[in-house]
């Protein structure tokens, strides 16, 4: 059954088109529907995008139709355009079809899915990239949450950390914040209040011209003995899948601290030899990062955009830094034998271009890459697109799938997920 177009009216309720067809974006191209949809996940949601008209398809002439009115309940309205939001563990395959109105300000920032209805449920383009279950959304915000975040912050009141982590638990509903007070999985350490780069997509600092941030920054870099009494009580309780991961989203970048955060390793691995140690990061700083080596660091995940330099600066905006240090830092992380992962910012119809897949592969290989974590770049489409136009490894977009593909070819151990692997989990290339 071919999927019908969905679209909603100003107050956000969503509506099937009555004979439209549904319309996919890959990048700068805006085609019918094609591939293979599924059913919308548990957790996911149908979501409105304000300044935006819905493109449809006649089903007996092909042609693309801009949908300006439409008719509900006797009322005609000025639709607007409809995606998804996608729960943990699944990767977007394809965007909304939509185009800007006139004066459309820009998007909150969530990763837009291309969504539909078909038969007699909405169905979405994506993928169930991971299946494990201890990051299902039913396991948080339980009822319980805010007594453990309240024993926790009397255990250690004075702690800026805990501090943090309770704005991030309770007012953002951070996962990996609230696994800290869960005492469970993988814990965030939030470190820095201070980036090196100027990402487009930040979502904890923008410009006045910007979206509103979804995330306010953390005020006061904590020291060396808060991160490590935060950390080791974790590694010391959490059971499972035990990690503390440093660089959150609350935060800037990590390695901007990295002597403190070196101290705050020494401190928890003169106590705990127990479970993991992690740095989420944009591997600016590689003399920084050896030194977290140096203490005890075991993990890493670099983020990136684009394994092509140009791109790469377009959306990070690096001050003081290049992608060649970013490629350092990778360098060094096989050297020590680290858990090697890239957090892949994923845009369809830009990162699966054929000359971006090309390089990415080119990275993955070298780098004998562990692991690559593919996240739904939240953004405004089309705020990305001006970003990306033009810039970078260009060619025919593959699609998402062929670009995992030929990322398991490039090296055929290679973990495609969106979720961090624990020590027993993990398969590490040794240099």
């Amino acid at each position: 059954m071919r999927a019908r177009l969905l679209l909603a009216d100003e107050q956000g309720t969503v509506f099937e088109h009555p004979y439209l067809l549904a319309t996919v974006r890959s990048g700068e191209e805006l085609a019918p529907a094609h591939g293979r949809p599924i059913a919308l996940p548990v957790n996911a949601k149908l979501a409105h995008l304000p300044g935006r008209l819905p493109v449809g398809v006649h089903p007996e002439t092909g042609e693309l139709e801009l949908v300006r009115r439409f008719e509900v309940g006797g009322r005609m309205v000025k639709p607007q355009a409809v995606g998804a939001i996608l729960p943990p563990g699944y990767t977007r395959l394809l965007l909304p079809g939509e185009v800007r109105d006139e004066g459309a300000q820009v998007l909150p920032q969530w990763a837009y899915t291309a969504a539909a209805w078909s038969g007699d449920r909405a169905v979405v383009w994506a993928r169930h990239t991971d299946r494990r279950k201890h990051w299902t959304p039913e396991r948080f915000s339980t009822p319980k949450v805010k007594a453990l975040v309240k024993a926790h912050r009397a255990r250690f009141p004075a702690n800026r950390v805990l501090k943090q982590l309770e704005t991030c638990a309770l007012v953002y509903r951070c996962f990996t914040s609230q696994n800290i007070f869960y005492a469970r999985d993988e814990g965030a350490i939030p470190a820095s209040t201070m980036c090196n780069a100027f990402c487009v997509g930040c979502i904890s600092e923008q410009p006045d011209d910007g979206p509103p941030a979804s995330h306010e920054r953390m005020t006061e870099g904590p020291l060396a003995q808060e991160m490590a009494e935060v950390g080791l009580w974790h590694l010391e309780h959490a059971p499972g899948r035990t990690m503390v991961s440093f660089g959150q989203g609350c935060e800037g970048e990590p390695l901007t601290r990295w002597k403190v955060i070196a101290e705050a390793i020494r401190l928890i691995r003169a106590r705990c030899r127990k479970g993991s140690i992690n740095i989420n990061t944009n591997g600016s700083l590689t003399h920084g990062l050896k030194a977290l080596y140096d203490a005890g660091l075991d993990a890493i995940r670099v983020s990136l955009n684009s394994a092509h330099p140009e791109l790469y600066a377009a959306y990070y905006q690096p001050k003081g830094y290049s992608f060649a240090d970013v490629e350092a830092s990778i360098a060094l992380s096989r050297e020590r034998g680290a858990y090697l992962a890239l957090n892949l910012l994923l845009f369809p119809g830009v990162t699966d271009r054929a000359g971006e897949v090309e390089a990415l592969c080119r990275l993955v290989k070298r780098y004998r890459v562990d692991q690559v974590q593919t996240r739904s770049l939240c953004i405004d489409p089309f705020q990305y697109l001006e970003v990306a136009r033009d810039r970078g490894a260009l060619g025919k977009a593959l699609g998402i799938e062929t670009l995992f593909a030929k990322l398991k070819k490039a090296n055929p151990s290679l973990v495609i997920g969106n979720f961090a692997r624990g020590l027993s989990e993990r398969r590490t290339v040794r240099a």
